[in-house]
C-alpha cells in the first residue's frame, strides 16, 4: 500500500471507533476503520443496549404483575417466556446493528475486517495486511475482569457478558459487586423473582455515587427484598450443589449461579502500543491529554482503553474531540466533569458533575437543593415517588457543579442539569427555566430553586 492511504486509521469499531470514523469523513478525511467482530462494540452486542432490552421486559412484567391492579389493570395470570425475551433483546440489537452498517456505507468508511495492531506511529496492521495513515485512533475497548480464584466458566461463574445473552434465568443468583453493572443485573433478576443477594466490599452501593444516592438505593433494594450485603470481602468460590458456594469473611453464601461484576480492563497488550511510544497507566489504560492525544505524535486513542469513565456516550465524545484535532478543528476538549453516568437499575440514578464530598474536598463552599418525587404530581400519576433529585451548588457563586438523581425515569432527566453545566450555569438559571407541568423534570426545577431557599412545593 502507499504510504498514507488514509487520514485516519482507527483500531476498533465500537461506540469510540465508529462515530470517531463518521466525524472525520464528515471533516473531508479519509477514514479507515478496522475491527474484529461485529461493528458497535461491547456497547450494541453484549453491553448498553441488549441489557436495557432485558430491562425493559423486565420492568414491563414486574409493573403488570405486582401493581396491575393498583393501575385498574386486570390480568389473570402474568408468566414471562424469557426465550422470547431473549429473542427481543436480539432484534433491539440487530436492527441497530443494521443501521451502523448503513451508515459506514453511508459516510464512504472502509470497514476492515480482522484483528489489527499498531505497528509504526503511522500503520496498523491487519491479518499482514497493512493499512498506512497519517494519524491512528486507537479504539479497543475494554474486557470483564474477575477476581482471583473465580474464573469464568459460563455456567455457574459468569461475567456480565454470560448473563446478558443467556437465554434462561437461574432459580438464584449471587452478584459480587454493586457499581452500575451489579445493580442492574440484580434488578433484572430481581424483577423476574430470582434470589438475589448482592456483595460489595466497599460499605455502601454504587459507591462512585454521591452518598444519598447510595442510601436511596439500599432502602429501595432491600424494600424489593434483595438481600445486599456491604462491607464483606469474598475469599473464593467452588461448585457445590449444583450451584456455587461463596466463601466470603462473613460466611458463605450459596446460589444457582455467581455473576462477577468487578469492573473491566482495558485492551490494551499486544497491540503494539510499546513499539511506537505510547505510554500506558500501570493499570493499562493508556495516558491522554485533553484532545486524546497520547505520547505518540500521530496516534491519539479514545474510549474504554483510556479510563475515565468507562460509557458508550464517553467513547462516542472522545471519538470526535479526537478526530477534530487531527483535522484542526478544534471545539473543546474532553472534560470527565461533564460526563454524564446512567444507571438503569430500578429505581433508576443518573448524575453529572461532582458529588457533595468531591465538591467540598475541592474546596468549594456549597448549597445543596433537594427535592423529593414524593412531593411531584407526575411521579405520584406514575405510582412512582421514590427517589429525589439533588444540586451540588457554589456557595457564592451559585455555579451548578453537579446533579444526582435517584428515581423515575432518572436517565432522562439528567441531560438538562448536563446542558447546566456544560454552559457553566447557575443554579438559579436552571430553576428560572421554565418546566412544563405535570412532568418529572419539574423535579429538577424545584431542586435548582432549592439551592436558594425558593423551591415552590416543599
Amino acid at each position: 500500500m502507499p504510504a498514507s492511504d488514509f487520514d485516519v486509521a482507527i483500531l476498533g469499531g465500537g461506540m469510540g471507533g465508529y462515530p470517531a470514523a463518521i466525524r472525520a469523513a464528515q471533516l473531508g478525511l479519509k477514514v479507515a476503520l478496522v475491527e474484529a467482530d461485529k461493528l458497535g462494540g461491547t456497547c450494541l452486542h453484549i453491553g448498553c443496549i441488549p441489557t436495557k432490552a432485558l430491562l425493559e421486559s423486565s420492568e414491563l412484567y414486574h409493573r403488570v404483575s405486582t401493581r396491575g391492579a393498583e393501575f385498574g389493570v386486570n390480568a389473570d395470570k402474568v408468566v414471562f417466556d424469557y426465550a422470547r425475551i431473549a429473542a427481543r433483546r436480539d432484534s433491539v440489537v440487530a436492527q441497530l446493528y443494521k443501521g451502523v452498517q448503513y451508515l459506514m456505507k453511508k459516510n464512504k468508511i472502509e470497514v476492515i475486517a480482522g484483528s489489527g495492531r499498531v505497528r509504526d506511529g503511522n500503520t496498523l496492521e491487519v491479518s499482514a495486511k497493512q493499512i498506512k495513515a497519517k494519524h491512528l485512533i486507537v479504539a479497543t475497548g475494554s474486557t470483564v475482569r474477575t477476581l482471583p480464584g473465580l474464573e469464568f466458566d459460563g455456567q455457574f461463574i459468569i461475567s456480565s457478558d454470560h448473563a446478558t445473552l443467556s437465554t434462561t434465568v437461574p432459580e438464584s443468583i449471587c452478584i459480587i459487586g454493586a457499581g452500575a453493572v451489579g445493580v442492574e443485573f440484580a434488578t433484572l433478576y430481581n424483577e423476574l423473582g430470582v434470589k438475589v443477594t448482592l456483595i460489595e466490599a466497599l460499605d455502601r452501593l454504587v459507591p462512585l455515587e454521591d452518598e444519598e444516592i447510595s442510601k436511596e438505593m439500599l432502602t429501595a433494594f432491600k424494600k424489593a427484598g434483595i438481600d445486599c450485603r456491604l462491607g464483606v470481602k469474598v475469599k473464593g468460590a467452588k461448585k457445590a450443589r449444583d450451584g456455587v458456594s461463596v466463601d466470603t469473611d462473613q460466611g458463605e453464601v450459596w446460589a444457582r449461579q455467581l455473576l462477577v461484576a468487578v469492573g473491566r480492563s482495558p485492551r490494551s497488550k499486544d497491540i503494539g502500543l510499546e513499539q511506537v511510544g505510547v505510554t500506558t497507566h500501570p493499570n493499562g489504560f493508556i495516558k491522554v491529554d485533553e484532545w486524546m492525544q497520547t505520547s505518540a505524535a500521530s496516534v491519539h486513542a479514545i474510549g474504554d482503553v483510556v479510563g475515565g469513565f468507562l460509557l458508550a456516550h464517553a467513547a462516542a465524545h472522545e471519538g470526535i474531540i479526537a478526530v477534530e484535532d487531527i483535522a484542526g478543528q478544534r471545539v473543546a476538549p474532553m472534560d470527565q466533569d461533564l460526563v454524564t453516568r446512567c444507571t438503569y437499575s430500578h429505581p433508576q440514578i443518573a448524575s453529572v458533575g461532582l458529588t457533595e464530598k468531591q465538591a467540598k474536598e475541592k474546596g468549594h463552599d456549597v448549597r445543596i437543593g433537594k427535592f423529593p418525587f414524593t412531593a411531584l404530581g407526575r411521579a405520584i400519576i406514575h405510582g412512582e415517588t421514590g427517589g429525589f433529585v439533588k444540586i451540588v451548588a457554589d456557595a457564592k457563586t451559585g455555579q451548578v457543579l453537579g446533579t444526582h438523581i435517584v428515581g423515575a425515569n432518572a436517565t432522562e432527566l439528567i441531560a438538562e442539569p448536563a446542558l447546566t453545566q456544560l454552559f457553566q450555569g447557575d443554579a438559579w438559571e436552571l430553576g428560572r427555566n421554565i418546566h412544563p407541568h405535570p412532568t418529572l423534570s419539574e423535579a429538577v426545577m424545584e431542586a435548582a430553586l432549592a439551592v436558594d431557599g425558593h423551591a415552590i412545593h416543599i
